[in-house]
């Protein structure tokens, strides 16, 4: 469940929009409808990359119906407080993820701000490890989002059962890699010169793909960190319940380590195949990182809280004993005392081969990392 106690705005584009918008010298034409993102990503202190290695497509309502069959229940792929997802085909016969956003009138604003943001980000991005916007549709108030199609779901699904196929060890420990250098890259000033904060990092927004190469999505909660600017103390908080940085609820300071806390979240859950948040469990168990975070460090009780759908022959002791350390740093309360992203990636590497050197794996970890 998203929570929403605050709105800020993370871009300067918003504002400017608005402000083009109410200009009687400019265009007087809705600039949403079949105009690329471009026209309005207006002039503000983010550099922009001289060219576009995705260009994002401009789609109508009827192609986006089209596409779906008329959003029919058959090409359903998901929903969630956003609206619906759909499986759709374009006319070029390309197989898209559709999000379609539908928000009570209450958070109409809302949705519109984030549909922006996310828009404007991934447009800018280029990585392996995020999902890529194939493009978006602003017909009059309809709002749709395109994406490439990730045919093996979100994570959560499959560490939930709802997936066919069980994940071993090193399958979620290639995810986990992938999810790291996805938020490296974002935190590392990415392309666009500037560090940009997920907010909203979980295992429902970790894609997979038909090799299970983990991309992470939903950027409409993303926040540029300018340089200069690595804290930032917010009115009111964004995210996710079992995800948030306590330091963050507690003090309204948002800092890049906010997303290494949600991180170590989605660490434990890979770990142990719980939720971040099960209501179904007892008042004492329900948040996955009061439940375990005191025996992440204990080698004995740690045995009993890994997934036991996990093939024992598909893990070595040290490995997961290396992996729950660095889940542990991850989710310390005091935000200076976890890693960075950066850091993570390069230990995730070294437990992806200390795991394989123990199976006789070794040649095998070298190609995955």
């Amino acid at each position: 469940m998203v929570v929403v106690i605050e709105s800020i705005m993370p871009f300067g584009f918003v504002s400017a929009w608005n402000k083009r918008r109410r200009s009687k010298s400019e265009d007087h034409t809705d600039p949403w409808i079949y105009k690329p993102a471009e026209y309005w990503q207006l002039e503000d202190l983010t550099p922009r990359p001289s060219k576009r290695l995705h260009g994002s497509s401009v789609f109508t309502l009827k192609e986006m119906e089209e596409a779906t069959g008329s959003f029919s229940d058959e090409n359903l792929l998901g929903k969630g407080g956003f609206g619906k997802v759909y499986r759709g085909t374009l006319r070029s016969g390309e197989v898209v993820a559709i999000k379609k956003m539908e928000l009570p009138a209450i958070k109409t604003a809302q949705g519109e701000h984030e549909f922006r943001v996310e828009v404007d980000i991934l447009s800018r991005l280029d990585h392996p490890n995020l999902v890529s916007l194939i493009g978006y549709c602003a017909d009059g108030k309809h709002r749709f989002l395109v994406y490439e199609y990730m045919c093996n779901g979100n994570l959560q699904d499959h560490l939930n059962g709802i997936g066919e196929r069980k994940m071993d060890w090193p399958l979620r420990l290639k995810v986990a890699l992938g999810a790291a250098k996805g938020l490296a890259y974002l935190h590392s000033s990415s392309n666009i010169g500037i560090p940009i904060l997920h907010r909203d990092l979980k295992s429902t927004n970790i894609l997979l793909n038909s090799n299970f190469e983990a991309k992470i999505s939903d950027f409409g909660l993303a926040k540029l960190m300018p340089e200069g600017q690595e804290m930032q103390v917010t009115a009111r908080v964004l995210g996710t319940f079992g995800y948030f940085d306590p330091e963050y609820t507690s003090t309204g300071k948002l800092t890049l380590q906010s997303d290494v806390y949600a991180f170590g979240v989605v660490l434990l859950e890979l770990l142990t195949g719980r939720r971040a948040i099960d209501l179904n469990q007892g008042p004492n168990d329900q948040n996955l990182v009061l439940q375990v975070r005191h025996i992440l460090n204990d080698r004995k009780k740690l045995q009993k809280v890994i997934d036991p759908d996990m093939a024992r022959n598909s893990y070595t002791i040290q490995s997961i004993v290396m992996f729950a350390n660095l889940a542990s740093r991850c989710v310390r309360t005091d935000s200076n005392e976890r890693p960075s992203m950066a850091e993570c990636v390069k230990e995730l590497q070294m437990i992806i081969f200390t795991n394989s050197k123990g199976l006789g794996m070794v040649m095998h970890s070298l190609r995955m990392i």
